[in-house]
């Protein structure tokens, strides 16, 4: 008996473990791949096999923008250098927290009197709040920048209104006054190197020419002549050292062509290289290492040629950064101001204007005052830490997963910054649901048609059908946007590519590459749909 119920148990487990191997064999199986991400996919990873591709460190999402699913996800969770698709984030964050209808103000102000002579007893300041077009940009950006008329234009049309005050004689000064953020023009995670030209010119509440000098060179009349050159707009400030002479350019290449050189802190400008013998004028532009300063001198300059009799000089009036938080409560910083007087003013276009610069050509100056700009009207404080601080805050309030962004500025010059392309593609998701989308999306370049993307896939069924954010360091290139595929799918995409040593074209072809399979394949319809 004994022995019979021991062998029914031994039956009965062996019974169990047969249907618990049986079920485990019939686990469903995966969902079949979609074709038309099987085709995208396998395109994604024959260029990235590439030995000259293989390398670097590749990152792509892309997802469909209706319903959010993930058709194809490479790396999209781990940290990369983004570039310029920093500045999608504080464009992003400027819509949010300033609106769509927000304008900037630049005044001219004086807490003197004005007598009945026309005297002027006290300074006059120029005062900056941030507005990042100051310049002789037309605006709305169309195709390309349009500029009209000289670059200090605004300054002109100020000076112009503080003469119509009457004004004829000042025993003062002309003060550049950038105290609306704190004085800290370089973020951290800049290099040095970016110091010199335009695009790496110094964060200033007071900003005109985009905070750049516009130098024209042109070629001598004979082979070896010193080449001539202008400066715009010239306040007799920074001095200039000519050594660019006129020659045939070097054979090797990359050689000859013309650099700037300043020593951080000098105003000592050595201009090197060569210019060719009735070549046409060569374009360059100088950051101006201190923008409150020379703007003042330049708007001195243009109140003299007005007939202002200015018996002072001109100067700048910084603002302070914080005091470190400790556990106590930090004490609240603000400049003691005389009661002032508003001479002429200037207000800006609204916002979109500011942003659509931003994003078409990738303005990086103008990306920092909107993020601090943010930081000023929000908290009061226009510091970088402080804007730092909300926008990481505004991240976790849109649903953003902690460790996704790590970002040191607004421009994404600092080579700090990391994201994930996850991060970017739910900053798009997100920004697609807000009331203000419709004016945010036309921002973007557009592929094959303008800002940074004119020369990018035309002639190519990409061009037109991608709205994106380029992004481009060393060894860093990035896209991210919205796409229409040519089957009417609509996509929301981010890509990275990071650590690599492909240079130029050559580097921005292998997510052109991508961009193309994307837009031909998602959405396609399955072969048995078709045969149907």
């Amino acid at each position: 008996m004994r022995r019979h119920n021991f062998v029914a148990i031994l039956l009965a487990g062996a019974l169990a473990l047969s249907c618990t191997y049986a079920g485990a064999q019939k686990k469903p199986k995966p969902p079949k791949e979609r074709p038309d991400v099987a085709a995208f996919r396998a395109r994604v990873e024959a260029k990235l096999a590439d030995e000259r591709v293989d390398k670097g460190r590749w990152g792509v999402l892309v997802v469909d923008a209706a319903t959010g699913q993930k058709l194809y996800a490479l790396n999209d969770q781990r940290y990369f250098t983004p570039a310029s698709n920093t500045k999608l984030y504080t464009t992003v964050l400027a819509f949010a927290a300033l609106g769509p209808d927000f304008r900037f103000r630049t005044t001219v102000e004086t807490s003197g009197r004005i007598d009945s002579y026309g005297r002027l007893v006290g300074d006059l300041l120029l005062v900056g709040r941030g507005d990042p077009d100051l310049t002789n940009r037309k605006l709305p950006y169309t195709k390309e920048e349009d500029r009209e008329g000289p670059p200090e234009k605004v300054l002109v049309e100020l000076a112009d209104a503080v003469v119509a005050r009457g004004i004829k004689q000042m025993e003062g000064d002309i003060v550049g006054d950038d105290s609306y953020f704190p004085y800290e023009r370089y973020p951290a995670g800049w290099a040095i190197s970016d110091m010199t030209p335009g695009f790496g010119a110094p964060v200033s509440a007071l900003t005109v020419n985009d905070n750049v000098l516009n130098i024209e060179v042109h070629p001598g009349e004979r082979e070896g002549d010193p080449a001539w050159y202008s400066v715009e707009p010239w306040a007799d400030f920074y001095q200039f050292v000519n050594e660019i002479r006129t020659a045939q350019p070097p054979a090797e290449p990359g050689a000859g062509g013309i650099r700037l050189f300043r020593e951080p802190g000098s105003r000592r400008v050595v201009m090197r290289g060569t210019i060719a013998p009735g070549s046409q004028p060569r374009k360059l532009t100088l950051a101006v290492e201190e923008p409150a300063e020379y703007w003042a001198a330049v708007f001195k300059r243009l109140l003299e040629t007005r007939g202002v009799r200015i018996y002072g000089t001109s100067r700048a009036v910084h603002g302070a950064l914080p005091a470190v938080e400790t556990s106590a409560k930090p004490m609240k910083q603000e400049m003691i101001r005389e009661p002032m007087t508003v001479l002429a003013e200037h207000i800006s276009p609204p916002l979109p204007d500011a942003v659509r610069v931003v994003n078409k050509v990738s303005q990086n100056l103008h990306a920092e005052l909107l993020l601090r700009a943010v930081a000023k009207e929000k908290t009061g404080d226009g510091s970088l830490s402080a804007a730092l601080r909300y926008e990481n805050e505004f991240l976790k309030s849109i649903g953003m997963p902690d460790r996704e962004v790590e970002l040191n500025d607004g421009s994404g010059l600092a080579r700090t910054n990391l994201v994930t392309p996850r991060a970017t593609v739910l900053l798009l998701q997100w920004a697609e649901q807000q009331p203000w989308y419709d004016l945010f999306f036309p921002t973007l370049p557009i592929m094959g048609e303008d800002g940074t993307l004119t020369d990018r896939l035309k002639n190519t069924p990409a061009a037109g059908r991608i709205h994106a954010k380029t992004g481009t360091l060393n060894s860093t290139n990035a896209v991210s946007g919205y796409a229409t595929t040519v089957h009417g799918t609509k996509l929301i995409f981010s890509m990275y590519g990071n650590a690599h040593n492909l240079r130029g074209r050559d580097a921005a072809a292998v997510l052109d590459t991508i961009c193309v399979a994307m837009v031909e394949e998602l959405g396609a319809p399955s072969p048995k749909k078709r045969k149907r």
